[in-house]
């Protein structure tokens, strides 16, 4: 497997390549990933829960770093390659180096287009024109929401693309203790990383209109280039003391932090879909947020809300709407349920085994064929 990234980087693309590659070790499967040594201490070889992790070169998190990381992954990728049976390329940036890597060995090659980079490039034409080419080598494609299918096939008709909404381990993120004391204010949750498609201006900016009706308090999770505008906007409106920023939290961490909460808002811009909504779920928290991207797949008026981006009044309506139901723990309950009915870990494990079969049985079938 090759992804840009992997824990212990933190976001939803390394959620989902982590749990999937566990998922498959835990089925038998012999599983390396190639990824990036984005972090300097970072070994350059480890063995995590039995996943087989090689990490090479990153010069920068830019567009220019990501192709040059997949241009020296190549070598190593090559070595891996070759005891593979199937190659699995995450995101558009690894399929470059996956399908120059395999041309020797020629197992199947799948990959999976994830986030909102993928949805915002697609607009571009010279990224399209790129895109073109990319989905032209993998044999299958797997896409991370509905939208992200309907694109790909915008930009290749005849391309073979299949909508799979990631997954999560529903064993870890369940009803747990809360790693924070709740005090007599109801407690929201923001899990979102602070760059500005994340909208998590908008939802300081509902606060105040929130506050009027319900005495609350917030925990933001994640960091990013908008902390300090954010800090700053909040103690301009009066309402520093209701938000806590809590930073960078761990994967383990998350399940405690999340059952802190009453409810778990995500006022996204833009979103492909979402492992951190299906990961507040699986906790039984409800959830109110953006009608964009692959949220409205994964949320309706049953486990949560919806309101419109970046609109403030919006969101703050559709939270005091959502605290003023009795009912509240029960969406979050059929939240839970929905998750693990559609998208557990174990179902992802499973489609994932089903079309890696399908495609080794395939390519065995051509290659053993001969005319008469």
């Amino acid at each position: 497997m090759n992804s840009i990234y992997f824990p212990p980087e933190i976001g939803g693309l390394e959620s989902h390549v982590y749990y999937l590659c566990r998922g498959l070790v835990g089925r038998g499967c012999d599983v390396s990933i190639i990824t990036s040594r984005s972090q300097k201490k970072l070994p350059t070889y480890e063995v995590m829960d039995g996943i087989k992790v090689w990490r090479t070169w990153l010069p920068a998190r830019t567009t220019l770093g990501w192709s040059i990381h997949g241009v020296s992954s190549i070598p190593k990728l090559g070595k891996t390659i070759s005891q593979a049976d199937i190659i699995h390329a995450q995101t558009f940036q690894s399929i470059f180096p996956a399908f120059v890597a395999n041309r020797k060995h020629n197992a199947p090659l799948i990959s999976t287009l994830h986030t909102s980079h993928f949805l915002e490039r697609a607009k571009n034409p010279l990224w399209r024109t790129i895109f073109k080419q990319l989905l032209r080598w993998p044999d299958y494609n797997l896409a991370a929401s509905v939208e992200i299918a309907d694109v790909t096939k915008g930009i290749l008709p005849n391309v073979k693309v299949e909508a799979l909404v990631n997954g999560v381990d529903t064993e870890v993120f369940r009803k747990t203790s809360p790693t924070f004391t709740r005090s007599s204010r109801i407690c929201i949750v923001v899990p979102r990383r602070l760059f500005k498609k994340n909208g998590v201006d908008f939802f300081i900016r509902a606060m105040p209109l929130i506050a009027k009706h319900k005495d609350v308090e917030a925990l933001i999770v994640g960091d990013g280039p908008e902390r300090n505008n954010l800090k700053n906007l909040a103690k301009k409106l009066g309402i520093i003391d209701r938000i806590h920023f809590l930073g960078i939290r761990t994967h383990a961490e998350m399940p405690g932090i999340l059952n802190s909460a009453q409810l778990a808002i995500f006022p996204s811009l833009m979103e492909a879909t979402s492992v951190a909504v299906l990961e507040s779920m699986a906790c039984e928290i409800p959830v109110a947020a953006s009608n964009v991207g692959g949220l409205p797949e994964l949320i309706d008026n049953k486990v949560g809300g919806l309101f419109e981006p970046g609109n403030p009044q919006a969101l703050a309506e559709s939270v005091i709407s959502l605290l003023d139901r009795d009912d509240l723990p029960t969406l979050g309950i059929q939240a839970r349920a929905r998750v693990i009915d559609k998208w557990s870990n174990l179902r992802l494990v499973d489609r994932h085994l089903e079309v890696y079969r399908d495609l080794i049985n395939s390519e065995q079938s051509t290659t053993n064929f001969s005319p008469s």
